[in-house]
């Protein structure tokens, strides 16, 4: 179990500096939110863009990166922007930076220099607090890469984004002064579509049929050879996995991620990018193109044992971001976004301690373990609300509407208090209770 508010290498001192909290993807925050007893107030703007993230750098510091979602017409690009986090609104805004015309969420983290970097389709920019860019790197890959961490001597490592049939993913370690590649990029065996997490010692990549991990340190950079597990087969009823949750001994994951907007939009070369019309499958609530149940995965990470939970049971499920593994409550928080459905599973049984039919989760939660509360939003279908829920009950704490249209499969973040940050589609939100 790691202390939260201890400071990360590699990332400046700040509780939330990089997507998810950390490289382990626990999503966990120190504290409480004030759910159970506090009031909530909505702080909601619309800034018709695709949003990203938060993520903090000194403290009350927020900066918000993300996309634009020009899936036709004028070319699509990055940004970030630095915001006050009481109105949302932004205070420095970056130029407009490259992406080699690829459409999908990038990333964002507040680094140990103090600079800012972004991943974003096929470039990685370095900016400073005032989001100036003082360095631009075009990827070995033309494609749209996911994801960006910062590993503990201060590099950083990307990959690109790879479906069913496109080759071996790029994985690519970066200098953070220079902006340079640090040797030969990695090409996995396979394709990967999830986000890499890593540890102290590995980067974990989620491929089209196993999972890999890389060895770092003391001038290791290549697949670990002893560790690759297969979770899924290419003539079986399910989707590939998304993101890694590392916690504990273990590495919890979901896959049925490929949904049709996924393989729409990496149909596309550049990513995401239609021409004239963009297709109607670009919605996350069409059906799933497989026949199998949302699915539950926990490796053992010494080992590389699998095992599999089905805590809904309804065919064809499917999501676009990971499960949250909360060991302080000895839960697995997990969803199917195209049939709904939440669920807490037990982490050493798989058995569901607790099932949430009603709720329509899709974004990547955030989780107060001392609190036992979690936030994840529930698409009521004019509308994308955030509930509280217990996380070793299920019981719902707090309904608030955020006063956005859409849901996706973003990142919530902890604010500068009682407080939770909100990112989607055309509309970002601040719900703080009092």
């Amino acid at each position: 179990m790691l202390d939260r508010s201890a400071p990360q290498p590699g990332y400046w001192p700040s509780k939330w500096p990089v997507e998810c909290g950390g490289n382990r993807r626990q999503k966990a925050v120190a504290g409480e939110l004030g759910a159970r007893d506090g009031h909530p107030i909505v702080t909601t703007r619309q800034n018709g863009k695709w949003n990203v993230m938060f993520v903090e750098r000194d403290p009350g510091e927020f900066f918000l990166a993300g996309t634009m979602a020009a899936f036709t017409g004028p070319g699509p690009h990055g940004w970030v922007e630095r915001i006050d986090v009481e109105t949302l609104e932004p205070e420095a805004v970056s130029p407009e930076l490259d992406c080699g015309d690829h459409v999908w969420c990038g990333a964002v983290l507040a680094h140990q220099s103090g600079a800012l970097f972004n991943v974003n389709g096929s470039y990685v920019h370095r900016l400073d607090r005032d989001c100036n860019v003082t360095g631009e790197l075009r990827l070995p890959a033309d494609e749209a890469h996911n994801g960006l961490l910062a590993l503990p001597d201060g590099t950083l490592v990307t990959k690109d984004l790879r479906l069913e049939g496109q080759g071996g993913t790029t994985v690519t370690r970066i200098d953070p002064e220079s902006l340079e590649i640090l040797g030969e990029p990695l090409v996995l065996p396979e394709g990967s579509m999830g986000r890499i997490a890593a540890d102290d010692t590995h980067v974990y990549v989620p491929g089209i049929e196993h999972l890999f991990r890389i060895a770092f340190g003391d001038g290791q950079w290549a697949v670990d050879p002893s560790w690759s597990p297969r979770y899924r087969h290419l003539d079986g009823p399910t989707g590939l996995a998304w993101d890694f949750n590392l916690s504990g001994d273990h590495a919890w994951l979901m896959d049925c991620g490929d949904i049709p907007p996924v393989r729409a939009i990496f149909g596309q070369h550049p990513n995401g990018r239609f021409g004239d019309r963009a297709p109607e499958t670009l919605s996350w609530q069409s059906p799933a193109p497989w026949s199998g149940p949302q699915r539950v995965l926990r490796v053992d990470r010494a080992t590389g044992k699998l095992e599999a939970a089905e805590p809904f049971g309804t065919p064809g499920g499917g999501i676009f971001s990971p499960p949250v593994h909360v060991p302080e409550h000895g839960v697995t928080v997990c969803w199917d976004s195209i049939n709904g459905g939440l669920a807490g599973i037990d982490d050493e049984t798989l058995a569901v301690q607790w099932l949430r039919p009603e709720i329509r989760a899709t974004m990547q939660p955030a989780v107060w373990p001392d609190s036992g509360e979690l936030v994840i939003n529930d698409f009521v279908g004019d509308g994308d609300d955030l509930v509280v829920v217990d996380v070793a009950t299920g019981e719902l704490l707090c309904r608030v509407a955020t006063g956005s249209r859409l849901a996706n499969g973003m990142f919530l973040s902890p604010g500068s208090g009682n407080d939770v940050l909100y990112a989607s589609t055309l509309a970002v939100a601040r719900v703080s209770f009092v």
